[in-house]
């Protein structure tokens, strides 16, 4: 019989528990955000580490199974490298810090999210369960890997859900070490877990997990680290605790989205424009919205030389902003790669939402394709603006997101562009665009709109539009412009009064 098929893993004797380690760990500490996809994935980018405790008696082998209590819903796994400690640190310098690093192991973080509100960071009650903190099968020499070039993958179910490098962590191994060194003597025996890449999600009970931890440069692995989830037997006494409560926020964050959760759009639609304030900005042309903004001080907000891909295209919504710097071949290796900032923007662009892109008005390559046309539609952004080239721009029209862009180009983003940040101010056709700007386009072309404005511009270019209408009726009806265009006294009665007859 199996540790698979047997009881839980705080049923098991120590020996056993431990199995995947040298020795008992004095502690274990884990990292709250430490990789750039996740960081992406919850919309939030921590400026340094965070972290927690979790208890040796959450520790498991390989082959444990895991419970989720009853009347709960959100347990979900993390994989993670650990690190083991195997000489005493005590405020080491970063670059002395990987040589206190012993071993190199899989791990699992489990979590059980229902629980997760009222710890408010502290993951005590969600994290420290017995039987939640996997590690193992087998130990890799830390001495022999480059700590920047480790791999982490998960399986859920046989199907690969996690596939991340630590080239893509936002604090380097060593800086976590050091960094602990300096609040606390890391002492040996010691496990540090340094956080989960995108991908984690929810297990069911009869669900099986596994995570590795491999060096594909030496052919060094952990080997897999098997879990396998089941209904528990514990319930909860209101008398001693808080119980367990979700929210869809709890929801989203267990399962990395809220499309994976079950969940609609966000009540707000992610753009933050009102329904009433949307319904105006789509009837007002971008040439009224450009007037008005023009008489109120603020001429530069045209983003220049962006066209629609389709003619008759409009598109309404708050700006969330990429930057691309050009092309050095040395910052495309570290940064063109893997899970990069275009990715990262269009995996995580809300509902309502306009994807801004800065390409310094360099059209020799193309600067998104129809891939992540296809992921912003998904993700029902409102549309893309770039001031740089669109590959597929074919493939990208029929699956029918608004793009506005200066053309089309075949060359990859490799050719001219390097991916490097976004959620920061761009330069997009010599306009500034703010996250959180209103963007409006149509066929005279793209405009920007500080969303504190938003209301009264869009009023005021309505009314005028309504103003111009009666004005061309005027002209077409045989009066010179003289007077007219624009209304002279005389005009304007004549305008009020006809404006007073309709409306009574």
């Amino acid at each position: 019989m199996t540790l698979s098929d047997s009881v839980p893993s705080s049923a098991l004797p120590a020996e056993t528990r431990f199995a995947g380690l040298p020795s008992v760990p004095g502690k274990i500490i884990a990292v709250h955000l430490s990789y750039e996809s996740r960081a992406a994935q919850r919309g939030r980018r921590p400026a340094a580490p965070s972290y927690f405790f979790k208890p040796a008696s959450s520790v498991a082998a390989t082959g444990s199974v895991v419970e989720r209590p009853q009347g709960t819903e959100l347990l979900a796994y993390e994989g993670e490298i650990a690190l083991v400690i195997g000489a005493p640190a005590r405020r080491v310098a970063r670059e002395e810090a990987w040589s206190h690093v012993a071993w190199v192991t899989a791990a699992n973080d489990w979590g059980l999210y229902d629980l997760r509100g009222n710890d408010k960071g502290s993951n005590v009650r969600n994290k420290g369960r017995d039987g939640y903190t996997p590690l193992g099968p087998g130990l890799i020499d830390a001495r022999q890997v480059d700590p920047g070039a480790l791999r982490l993958r998960t399986w859920h179910n046989g199907s690969l859900a996690q596939d991340d490098t630590t080239a893509g962590l936002i604090f380097p191994l060593a800086q976590l070490v050091a960094d602990l060194s300096q609040h606390c003597t890391l002492e040996t025996g010691d496990v540090i877990l340094t956080g989960t890449p995108a991908g984690a999600s929810v297990a069911m009970p009869g669900d099986v997990v596994e995570v590795e931890v491999d060096a594909p440069a030496t052919g060094l692995s952990s080997g897999r680290l098997e879990t396998r989830v089941a209904d528990g037997v514990d319930t909860f006494d209101p008398a001693l605790g808080s119980l367990p409560s979700v929210d869809d926020r709890q929801r989203e964050e267990a399962w990395g989205s809220r499309e994976a959760a079950g969940l609609g759009p966000a009540e707000t639609g992610g753009s933050g424009i009102s329904p009433e304030l949307l319904a105006k900005l789509q009837e007002a042309p971008v040439a009224g919205l450009t007037g008005i903004l023009r008489k109120r001080g603020l001429n530069n907000v045209c983003i220049d030389g962006v066209h629609a891909l389709r003619p008759g295209t409009k598109m309404v919504g708050t700006a969330k902003t990429l930057r691309f710097v050009p092309n050095r071949e040395d910052l495309f290796r570290s940064h063109g790669g893997g899970y990069n900032a275009q990715k990262r923007a269009f995996d995580t662009v809300a509902p309502g939402e306009v994807i801004v892109i800065e390409a310094r008005g360099e059209r020799g390559s193309g600067t998104l394709g129809d891939v992540l046309a296809l992921r912003a539609k998904a993700r029902e952004a409102a549309g893309i603006v770039t001031d740089g080239g669109v590959r597929d721009s074919a493939a990208v029209d029929e699956i029918g997101i608004p793009v506005f862009g200066q053309g089309g180009h075949p060359a990859v983003l490799g050719r001219k562009h390097v991916p490097w940040e976004s959620d920061i101010a761009v330069a997009c056709g010599g306009a500034t665009v703010l996250p959180g700007d209103i963007i409006v386009g149509d066929d005279d072309g793209v405009i920007v709109i500080p969303a504190a404005m938003a209301e009264e511009v869009v009023d005021a270019a309505l009314a005028q539009e309504a103003e111009d209408a009666w004005i061309a009726e005027q002209v077409a009806a045989g009066h010179p412009v003289d007077g007219l265009f624009p209304m002279n006294a005389e005009w304007r009665a004549r305008y009020e009064e006809a404006r007073g007859n309709v409306d009574g």
